[in-house]
């Protein structure tokens, strides 16, 4: 089994799905992201994570738009795995 690489938020590029794995952050923060639905396994999808520009997220239908500090606290991992391993497109 291969490992799942394992980036905080900040590093996601514009357009990628990827899901949540931890929040590294203190209980003050933690509570507050998961207040608005980043839990554990939650798929995020990124909106814009342009410089200068705002970081903005999609989470379960809903953007939001949150600071670069925050998001390179969030840790994700690429959510393609299943769909890469899952055996639906594989030819015998």
């Amino acid at each position: 089994m291969e490992q799942k690489e394992i980036k905080s938020l900040s590093e996601i590029r514009s357009g990628q799905k990827v899901k949540l794995v931890s929040i590294e952050a203190g209980r003050g923060l933690a509570n507050r992201l998961v207040s608005m639905g980043l839990l554990p396994n939650v798929e995020i999808t990124v909106i814009n994570n342009s410089h200068p520009g705002p970081f903005v997220i999609s989470v379960k239908g809903s953007k939001i738009m949150i600071g670069r500090g925050m998001a390179h606290k969030i840790m994700v991992c690429g959510c393609d795995y299943e769909k890469d391993h899952s055996g639906s497109g594989r030819k015998s």
